[in-house]
């Protein structure tokens, strides 16, 4: 029998002389011993959370593990990029080299697709046509007229003869960029598909050809795509074989030449340029504009615009055996676009990015850059036809998507959706032509499952936002569309965390999406007793999954993993909009504003004290990205991109013009140019070193430009009327003067330099004597529309009835020709400032420039039916005979001068997403400059001679 306790021992063990005695006996009634129960639990939840912390430890390693493996392969994969693409820059290098050295190019790689002016109905100037349209050809090139079937152009090996019974059609096999969608030359050209090397016309067989899958993308590429059929030739058209057949857009009642390479029996060559043939006799049969008709007797073409005729007086000895309808000659060199100047961060959110080859991509009009800083180089990707509004970067870093708005066109300009490689500049995908109504305002990848999704969110009024399978299929799969919002949307993203997870924000709302079982289910951000901000312009996400989000009134709100309501919230982040959030590796985050301040954060949302103030001259910053290192990219709210740390200062990487764009003059006797526009300031280029020499505000918006003679001076025309006289090298201000109320369109010296023709908006050119070192101005007089007409005068003998848009000297500097709005071309004695009403005797005059656009030496660049207004702007070469052209749909051509052919043969690029405002050669003539109208863009092409296309 067991020993009873001590009284008062209930609730501990009796060990008496004897050792243990066994547990005391509890007494009825008594309570259970809590100390010991406590103590039981204590211990059991410890051991649980030790467990717990130690799995999670694991967890942790793991992942940073898969992690760092993950970058390493990146990096990896990067480096092996940049490889390939280096040894391709030296292969093409030692091509041209050896191309050079045998006086003639490589005809599959860099001879010239020649082409015919098409015609277009007339369309808004501030939109250019581009060019998209179902069934039609992009290369064809016709000559109409029984005449011509007598001439030996087949003899030529790049050009093929076709016969139809309306004329004689003239095929290029030959396209025009050497690499394709990339106008750089250190882009590698692709690998020819096996088609390409048993066929002995490898560039029409290239068209219809399936390149091999680029091996960046993690799904699996489709066999056999479509063909993009363009109106009017992009640059994307003069691609090489293996970028074409992503282009297919819309099926077409004409058998497109993607399905014609898809059928066994119907690959010949002879068939296919016989189609072509075809489809160029419909387009320009379409148009009923009246042609121009000759007078033999009279030496009179007469040409039409808009049903106006305007008499071209052809020059004597050409009067016996000028053809308007004849063979025009091919252009004798051609463009490659070596730099843009430019960026578009006014109005466009997360643009810049950081590759790990080191190049820095952003966009501005149609083209997106690829710019290599420390080497000093630029790619371009130029598969858009239109503004680009968004950029994504895949996670493997290689990949990117962009998107662009629609065109006037709505027909050829489709807003759509394009996935491309980084390295090569291929075309993979394009995706949502049919689907996006008006623009894509905003784009991201999913990140948690390597980058299979692609979000995209429209523009049109409902902002509708859907969620593709972008690697399915040539066009990919949309797997959901569903309204966004009726308010305007900021930006989107992929939880990097949640593979369901989609964040939108925008004006008055923030939305948190979860896709599951093909179907979003929406939730609200619930901001509870917070204040609600008109506009969240940012978010960003943590390594935790949180949601970080930037807000109008300068707050930054952190909204916990998987739910819609904040979780901590720092006032007075900035003073003003925060307009980028960047979360870094180690978790620190970044933050720039409207108040022109970037500032660093730790990862619980606290300053770390490092600020950076960014100068006023470049703007706010519109988007912070990592760089190399400590460095930041950074893009700004006045177009320019920067780079530096909290360390070292900001500088500028790429400067651009922030409104329209207008004025431009190529410097007479160095490697620059100027530039001025709209946003008051005027810039000096540098071409060979990519840089601005110098910048000015003038304090008014700039319509014109032009260098003296010898180069000292610098003549700036203003929307007000008044012009500037200004030291091209001090940047010092002479005089100013007055001429009217209107703006000043055109400024030209004249070639002896004693002479300064003005010409305005308000109808008149002012002649100004020019004398003590292009720095004094004094006027000689003003060639205006007489008051009074005599019954005996005609009405173009009075002076221009509408604004003057061009102007060019004689070569003896004792006349004038003039264009104005109303499509008039008046000749005039500069030195009596007196209309010449006899153009007769005008016929053999040798002009210095040609930058008029209605004469005679520019009948061939007017496109059949086309508006008056639609050219803007014409340069001649100063050494060679090469006509550039710019017009509203965004296209440059280059035409062998003179163009006195009607419909002359001539190049065409793409590039800009606006009307072309000014096109310009240098002095040598080794680079042409253009300049967009409101797509603020610089453009730098290379001219180089190109005897494979000469005429024969």
């Amino acid at each position: 029998m067991s020993e009873e306790p001590p009284q008062g021992a209930n609730n501990r063990m009796f060990n008496g002389p004897g050792g243990y005695r066994g547990a005391p006996k509890m007494v009825l009634g008594a309570s259970p011993p809590p100390v010991t129960i406590t103590k039981v639990f204590d211990a059991w939840n410890e051991m649980i959370e030790n467990e717990n912390q130690s799995l999670r430890d694991r967890v942790a390693d793991l992942e940073k593990k898969v992690h760092e493996q993950t970058d390493e392969i990146m990096c990896l994969r990067s480096t092996l990029a940049d490889v390939l693409r280096r040894i391709s820059t030296i292969e093409g290098a030692r091509a041209l080299a050896n191309n050079h050295a045998g006086g003639r190019a490589t005809p599959t790689k860099d001879t010239v697709r020649l082409r015919h002016n098409n015609s277009d109905s007339a369309r808004d100037v501030s939109k250019r046509a581009s060019s998209y349209l179902p069934g039609r050809s992009p290369s064809n090139t016709q000559i109409r007229g029984a005449h011509e079937a007598s001439k030996p152009y087949n003899s030529s090996p790049h050009l093929r003869v076709t016969f139809s019974r309306r004329g004689v059609h003239y095929q290029s096999t030959s396209s025009l960029y050497s690499d394709g969608h990339s106008s750089s030359s250190v882009s590698p050209a692709p690998s020819p598909s096996p088609t390409q090397a048993n066929n002995p016309h490898p560039v029409h067989t290239a068209r219809h050809t399936t390149p091999s899958p680029s091996p960046y993308a993690s799904p699996a590429r489709p066999h056999q795509l479509g063909v993009l059929n363009k109106r009017w030739a992009s640059t994307s058209d003069f691609a090489t074989p293996a970028h074409h057949q992503y282009h297919h857009l819309a099926p077409s009642p004409t058998p497109t030449n993607s399905q014609l390479a898809r059928r066994p029996n119907s690959g010949s060559l002879h068939n296919l340029n016989h189609l072509r043939s075809s489809n160029s006799q419909l387009n320009l049969s379409r148009h009923g504009a009246k042609e121009a008709q000759y007078n033999a007797e009279e030496g009179i073409i007469k040409m039409y615009l808009r049903g106006r005729p305007i008499n071209l007086y052809v020059p004597t000895p050409m009067r016996e055996t000028y053809v308007p309808n004849g063979p025009s000659s091919s252009p004798p060199a051609k463009l490659k676009l070596e730099w843009v100047y430019g960026y578009r961060g006014r109005d466009c959110r997360n643009n810049v990015y950081q590759l790990p080859t080191g190049e820095i991509v952003y966009f501005v009009a149609a083209v997106v850059v690829l710019y290599n800083v420390e080497d000093q180089m630029q790619r371009h990707y130029l598969g858009h036809t239109d503004d680009i509004k968004c950029l994504a970067v895949h996670p493997n870093k290689l990949l990117i998507a962009t998107g662009q708005t629609a065109g006037h066109d709505r027909r050829d300009a489709r807003p759509h959706i394009r996935v491309w490689d980084s390295v090569s500049l291929n075309t993979l995908h394009v995706i949502g032509i049919s689907d996006i109504e008006r623009s894509v305002a905003c784009l991201a990848f999913s990140k948690a499952d390597g980058g299979s999704l692609l979000v995209a969110v429209d523009e049109a009024p409902d902002h509708n936002m859907s969620v593709w399978d972008w690697s399915r299929g040539e066009r990919g799969y949309k797997l959901l569309e569903t309204k966004c919002s009726a308010d305007q949307v900021l930006a989107v993203d992929f939880s990097p965390v949640d593979r369901s997870t989609i964040i939108t924000c925008g004006k008055n709302h923030i939305s948190f999406w979860n896709y599951e079982s093909g179907m979003l289910a929406k939730r609200m951000g619930i901001f509870e007793n917070r204040e609600r901000p008109k506009y969240v312009t940012s978010i960003s996400f943590t390594d935790a999954g949180n949601v970080i989000s930037g807000d109008s009134n300068g707050n930054l709100l952190i909204w916990q993993r998987g739910g819609n309501t904040v979780y901590k919230m720092v006032r007075g982040a900035h003073d003003g909009p925060v307009f980028s959030i960047l979360v870094q590796k180690d978790g620190g985050i970044i933050t720039g504003g409207k108040d022109g301040r970037i500032v660093e954060w730790d990862r619980d949302l606290e300053r770390t004290g490092n600020v950076i103030e960014i100068p006023e001259q470049y703007g706010s910053p519109r988007v912070v990205t990592s760089g190399r290192g400590s460095q930041l990219v950074v893009g700004t709210t006045r177009n320019c991109v920067l780079g530096g740390t909290f360390t070292f200062p900001l500088r500028p990487v790429m400067q651009g013009h922030t409104e329209e764009l207008w004025a431009l003059a190529p410097h007479p006797g160095h490697h620059q140019f100027l530039t001025a526009g709209y946003d008051r300031t005027c810039y000096l280029w540098d071409t060979m070193a990519h840089t601005i020499v110098w910048s000015k505000d003038i304090g008014e918006h700039a319509q014109s430009a032009a260098f003296s003679n010898n180069g000292e001076i610098v003549i700036i025309g203003t929307t007000s009327g008044r012009w500037f006289v200004m030291d091209s090298e001090t940047r010092e201000m002479y005089s100013q003067h007055q001429d009217g109320n209107e703006p000043i369109q055109v400024l030209k010296f004249s070639p002896n330099g004693q002479y300064l023709a003005v010409g305005s908006r308000d109808n008149n050119i002012y002649i100004y004597q020019v004398s003590e070192d292009c720095r004094k101005y004094t006027r000689v007089g003003r060639c205006q529309a007489k008051v009074r007409r005599a019954r005996y005068q005609s009405a173009s003998s009075v002076g221009h009835s509408s604004f003057v848009t061009h102007l060019d000297w004689s070569a003896d500097s004792q006349f004038l020709q003039t264009n104005s709005g109303d499509y008039e071309l008046l000749f005039w004695n500069a030195g009596l400032c007196r209309q010449i009403a006899q153009t007769s005797q005008m016929r053999d005059v040798e002009w210095a420039t040609q930058s008029c656009t209605l004469t005679f030496a520019t009948l061939g660049i007017w496109p059949e039916g086309t508006d008056g207004t639609d050219i803007n702007t014409c340069a001649k070469a100063n050494q060679m005979d090469l006509l550039a052209t710019g017009d509203d749909f965004g296209k440059i051509k280059l035409f062998a001068s003179p163009a006195c052919q009607q419909r002359a043969r001539c190049l065409e690029y793409g590039g800009h997403s606006s009307h072309v405002t000014a096109v310009g050669f240098l002095q040598d003539d080794s680079r042409m400059i253009s300049t967009g109208g409101r797509d603020t863009a610089v453009m730098q092409w290379v001219v180089s001679s190109n005897s494979s296309s000469s005429h024969r």
